[in-house]
């Protein structure tokens, strides 16, 4: 929602706080502003000039050449714009003048002939072209006869309004209109709302001689308004009028069309206006559509509709959408002299079930979808004619004409002080609750310390004491409640061993170069089941489907974070952003229930995923692509710094890569996998080589000792060899890096594999492992024959173990 202040003005005396505290004063009430936008940059010595000679430019075609008054002095004045005429009204910037991006307006000459000055476009007055006039976007602007010449076009043309952007919370429907947010500023700052005028001056001849009105369903059509205003000149709205529709982002079009569009945004009530003359018949009747009934809406698209779909007709086919949108064959033109103006409340099922059905979303069903205020519904239709009374020369026939079965009670709500200051931690007085009443403009009956509130009918969020405990919450000021630390046996802000072991993991994965990232909990029918890690899959698990999802998209409670993982990288990737290095530590949700009876069990995972580059350095012409073992050294370094003992198995699972997939284990236990997305998945998915790992946290978190531990650094130095087997292609590197620490220990600190070589030189069928091995006795410094004789030792038992032989 997007608030004018000059706009908010006509309401609410705004005038001693300026807009950056009054944005803040909102947001600490409880509405979001998002931001403050200002209509234009500041200009200065911009007026109004009267054109009273224009000529052709002696020496140029386009140019015409222009005998400006501009109040104060005479201006010559060159100008390129193909709409200027004599006998205009135009925005001139004289000699001196400073506008938007600080382009300062000389004397100069064009073509030979000097020019004093220039006559200004909207979009050299820092208005955004979007909401520029379609008729005038590669022109000047041109007043209205009524203003004046020599005075500043910043007030006339809205030019120092400043926009407030609100981020509404879907209960906060009322703050959908300028009244409401009259009525929140008001309360915020104690002050008076001046409402809009709503009288109208009807002839008396009858609005029932020319329409009836018939409802088929009361229950989502509960009021029908019908007004018929006659003798309509449609012309462009008043220049103030269009100012305000700019400021809340919506491009002017008509007059009749503009002032249905003003009462949306101050009333926060939707109204159409029909051509009576197009029409088709005297009788409106609203009814559910026929299965597959079609028809033709304003934006010029045929809409095929279904019998849960409310359509206005004319008594034999659909004239609009209701709540939605108008249809084609009764839209408000330049010949319309006869208006029906609708002003109804639509149940907001119907009006979310055709948005669903149609894919149409507009300002009117955004509102009707919240919910309107049902005393503004009829209100809003009259004040709609008393604008077209004024501005469009509109005689508006008694009426109106209408259906009404609407329920405006309003609810109540009792309140007790006692209990208020018990919720709140605070000594709010009597007087002080009454006074907060009164600022939300809220009836209400008192005794003692004990209230029964009548809530008003704009205020449809509120319906439970809890409503409006928030709401003399935020009146009496968030920044006012008392604060007090927790109190209690444990000490305040210890971490559970499971908040430090989560602490720690992503301390590690954060040095490693992993970013963090926090994806959807819910996922889609087609990556429900995939990249499940095979201990959840030994549970087998059913899918936990939303009984009311939000999307397609977000069905389903995730059995794995891998997919939105993916799914994350591919957006990426698919905005050029090709290096991409994440981990995400969440929750799965497991039950072995078809038909839920509780709540799923909740697990803790660890997932990463890894794709592109790893290592860049151009200058030095060095890349490293992501690989298996980057993914696998990173898993590792994870056990390592946790100092939980760790094996990996190769396997085939599904979804991974068949030779590049390995299953990680805690003693012989299965607690997650690591390796590469299969080739088909990661086409599917628009994705490079991608690698994975998808720990299970829980039984990590069972291992972890957090004990304390301490090594001391060795007083004496180590033995570094090397040693090569050739061994058969199926052999494991791992089995043989296990057997020589057996072997080794305890001199033997540490085996790396640093090379393994198949081709040439090499019996077919066998491969060569090259391990390095570091000798360390922490009491002394080894002997060259005890390192010899450990060395054989490990020789033979390799050999005898693998049937494997040292490589000369």
């Amino acid at each position: 929602m997007f608030v004018s202040l000059n706009w908010l003005k006509n309401y609410v005396d705004i005038s001693s706080i300026s807009s950056e505290e009054l944005a803040e004063k909102i947001t600490k009430t409880g509405i979001e502003v998002d931001g403050i936008e200002y209509i234009a940059e500041k200009s200065s010595d911009v007026v109004v000039g009267y054109v009273e000679l224009c000529e052709q430019h002696p020496n140029a075609d386009k140019l015409s050449l222009c005998q400006v008054d501009a109040g104060d002095q005479q201006l010559r004045i060159v100008c390129g714009a193909p709409n200027i005429r004599q006998g205009q009204k135009v925005a001139v910037a004289k000699p001196g003048a400073v506008l938007p991006n600080n382009f300062k307006i000389k004397k100069v000459k064009l073509r030979g002939v000097e020019s004093n000055g220039m006559i200004c476009s909207l979009q050299e007055l820092g208005i955004d072209e979007k909401y520029v006039p379609k008729d005038i976007s590669e022109g000047i602007f041109v007043f209205p006869d009524d203003v004046t010449v020599g005075e500043s076009v910043e007030p006339l043309l809205n030019l120092n309004d400043a926009v407030l952007e609100f981020d509404l919370t879907p209960n906060r429907a009322d703050a959908l209109s300028m009244l409401g947010v009259a009525y929140e500023t008001a309360a915020i700052l104690n002050q008076e709302v001046k409402t809009p005028n709503e009288e109208i001056h009807p002839t008396s001849e009858k609005a029932m001689d020319y329409i009836s009105v018939s409802v088929e369903d009361p229950a989502l059509n509960p009021y029908y308004g019908a007004f018929i205003a006659k003798d309509i000149e449609i012309k462009p709205a008043p220049l103030w009028m269009r100012n305000a529709l700019t400021a809340a982002g919506v491009r002017p079009i008509n007059n009749v069309v503009d002032i249905t569009n003003y009462v949306l945004l101050e009333y926060g009530q939707p109204l159409h206006a029909f051509d009576y003359d197009r029409f088709g018949s005297d009788q409106v009747v609203t009814r559910r559509a026929g299965q597959n009934e079609k028809m033709l809406t304003l934006d010029g698209e045929e809409r095929t509709l279904s019998d849960e779909n409310l359509v206005i007709t004319n008594g034999k086919e659909p004239v609009a959408l209701a709540g939605v949108m108008g249809g084609l064959n009764t839209e408000v033109s330049e010949d319309t002299t006869t208006v029906l103006l609708e002003a109804a409340y639509f149940a907001p099922t119907a009006v979310r079930k055709a948005v669903r059905d149609t894919g149409l979303r507009s300002d009117s069903s955004t509102r009707f979808e919240k919910g309107v205020d049902p005393n503004r519904v009829e209100e809003a239709g009259f004040r709609a004619c008393h604008l077209l009374e004024k501005y469009a020369g509109a005689t508006i026939l008694a009426g109106p004409v209408s259906f009404d079965e609407l329920d405006r009670n309003e609810d109540t709500v009792k309140m007790d002080t006692d209990e208020i200051n018990k919720r709140l931690g605070t000594v709010i007085t009597e007087d002080e609750i009454v006074s907060i009443l009164n600022r939300l403009q809220f009836s209400f009956e008192q005794d003692n310390s004990k209230f029964i509130v009548h809530v008003p009918t704009r205020r449809g969020d509120i319906t439970i004491f809890e409503d409006m405990l928030e709401e003399i919450a935020r009146i009496y000021g968030y920044d006012n409640l008392p604060f007090t630390l927790p109190r209690g046996a444990s000490q305040t802000g210890g971490l559970t061993d499971k908040q430090q072991l989560k602490r720690e993991v992503k301390n590690y994965l954060e040095s490693t170069g992993l970013m963090e990232t926090i994806t959807y909990s819910l996922t889609d029918d087609a990556m429900i089941d995939r990249l499940i890690s095979p201990e959840l899959e030994e549970k087998h698990p059913n899918p936990v489907k939303l009984a009311m999802p939000m999307s397609e998209d977000h069905k389903y409670l995730r059995l794995s974070i891998l997919p939105e993982l993916l799914k994350s990288l591919a957006h990426n990737r698919a905005r050029t952003q090709t290096d991409i290095h994440y981990y995400e530590l969440g929750n799965v949700f497991i039950t072995d229930e078809k038909a839920m009876t509780r709540q799923p069990e909740e697990e803790l995972r660890l997932a990463g995923a890894l794709t592109g580059l790893w290592v860049s350095h151009p200058w030095q012409q060095e890349k490293k692509q992501v690989d298996f073992y980057l993914a696998k050294g990173i898993v590792e370094g994870l056990f390592d710094y946790l100092d939980i003992p760790v094996s990996f198995e190769k396997a085939k699972l599904t979804d991974m890569h068949p030779g590049r997939c390995a299953t990680i284990s805690i003693n012989d236990r299965f607690v997650g996998v690591l390796g590469q997305v299969h080739p088909t998945l990661e086409k599917s998915m628009n994705l490079k080589e991608t690698y994975v790992f998808d720990i299970d946290m829980e039984a990590v978190l069972t291992a972890y000792t957090n004990t304390p531990g301490y090594r001391p650094i060795p007083k004496y130095p180590s033995v570094e060899r090397d040693i090569a087997f050739i061994v058969d292609e199926d052999v494991q590197a791992g089995d043989i890096k296990e057997t020589i620490k057996e072997t080794g220990a305890p001199l033997v600190k540490n085996v790396q594999v640093f090379d393994v070589y198949k081709g040439e030189n090499l019996p077919e069928g066998k491969k060569s492992i090259a391990y390095s091995l570091r000798y360390q006795d922490p009491e002394k410094t080894l002997k060259d024959v005890e390192v010899e004789q450990s060395y054989q030792e490990i020789v033979g038992a390799v050999n005898e173990k693998f049937n494997a032989f040292v490589r000369s």
